[in-house]
């Protein structure tokens, strides 16, 4: 949007946060920027507002909106069926259009009077990449006759500095199955909230700081731009929860979901989080609902998920293992993303084609209403 000429006054990326005590720690500057957003939008008096998820900030400015009278369209439905149910209210007070993602929102919403329309996953009406196995390994260096196994740690510092750990323990530990100890190499997309230096450093660090990496050489880190092109490529990859995950399954390689959080905030979450019927979500082992959004979509556990105390180097290989080589596991996981990743877009193949022009659409819609005066 800021390419389309859209002026940022504040930057998503430095007040986003997981997690309860994550959030609560950055509240002071995540409240200095919002003071600031909501200053500009009663200068500057849109004739429409789009809102994308985040909803603790976005139902503020949706109050703010709607006492303005300028029209709001809400697009990736904040996670209103995992809980605080409660703001159904101030959907039906404060949203003019609702565009859900994923196809059992819409579902959940209509079942409860709310009007949502599903447009489908922008990500799942991408092609596929198109750069050969061979280009990309002269790109970056890699040698195309290696299994390459990709690492997506997250998109946010206090992300990576959770779950690269671990994640980098696993890969040496990979790396120990094979005669070679080099039979693998390992892609690290590099998110555009991230920067390459700080994330060189950071793996860097893990090695200089005498992290329990394996015995023999630490696993080799290829530090990539393009993450579609990397799980496309990979033979296996290990994914953050979050957007990640859908990333992937539309991709169709497999995978292993990994996380860590704090404590309290697993245990509130553990708490909190309740699916409604129109999501099937089979408990785990120890009793914990899924979070991985592709097991959601899919209504099943597909993916492993790896979550806080069970997230260890030796689970992680262990899970990951048997994508790497041709077993029925792979071979099923590969057929249960493809399932999954059809119910992404519409039955419509019109809709099906472009689901964010369905979305400017119904900008425009709202555009030819009363101007804001």
């Amino acid at each position: 949007m800021a390419a389309a000429g859209l002026e940022r006054i504040v930057r998503a990326e430095d007040v986003a946060h997981m997690g309860f005590t994550e959030v609560i720690r950055h509240a002071p500057y995540i409240y200095s920027q919002y003071r600031k957003l909501v200053a500009s939008i009663k200068s500057s008096r849109p004739n429409v507002a789009v809102l994308i998820d985040f909803p603790e900030v976005n139902f503020r400015l949706a109050r703010q909106l709607k006492h303005l009278g300028v029209p709001v369209l809400w697009f990736v439905s904040p996670q209103l069926w995992a809980w605080k149910r409660s703001r159904l209210r101030l959907v039906q007070q404060l949203v003019d259009r609702m565009m859900v993602i994923f196809p059992f929102e819409a579902a959940f919403y209509r079942a409860r009077g709310v009007a949502a329309e599903f447009v489908g996953h922008p990500l799942a009406a991408l092609p596929l990449p198109t750069i050969t196995r061979e280009a990309y390994a002269a790109q970056h260096g890699l040698d195309p006759e290696k299994q390459w196994i990709a690492l997506l740690p997250g998109s946010r510092q206090s992300e990576i500095r959770q779950n690269l750990p671990k994640t980098l323990q696993a890969a040496a530990i990979l790396n120990l199955y094979r005669a070679s100890p080099s039979q693998y190499q390992f892609l690290l997309p590099i998110a555009s909230t991230i920067s390459r230096a700080w994330i060189a450093n950071e793996i860097a660090s893990r090695e200089s700081a005498g992290d329990k990496l394996g015995a023999g050489r630490p696993p080799r880190i290829v530090l990539v731009d393009d993450a579609r092109a990397a799980l496309h490529h990979a033979r296996a990859s290990i994914v953050a929860s979050g957007t990640a995950t859908v990333q992937a399954l539309t991709i169709g390689t497999p995978f292993v979901v990994v996380y860590r959080v704090s404590r309290l905030t697993f245990a509130l979450a553990k708490r909190l989080i309740r699916y409604p019927a129109e999501i099937p979500a089979p408990l785990d082992a120890d009793g914990h609902l899924p979070i991985a959004m592709v097991n959601l979509i899919a209504g099943a556990r597909i993916v492993p998920e790896l979550i806080n105390r069970r997230f260890t180097a030796a689970n992680l290989a262990a899970a990951l293992r048997p994508l790497l080589d041709d077993t029925p596991t792979r071979a099923q996981q590969i057929a249960a993303l493809a399932e999954a990743r059809a119910k992404l877009l519409p039955a419509s193949a019109e809709l099906a084609a472009d689901p964010l022009r369905r979305v400017a659409s119904a900008v425009v819609d709202l555009l030819q209403c009363d101007p804001v005066a």
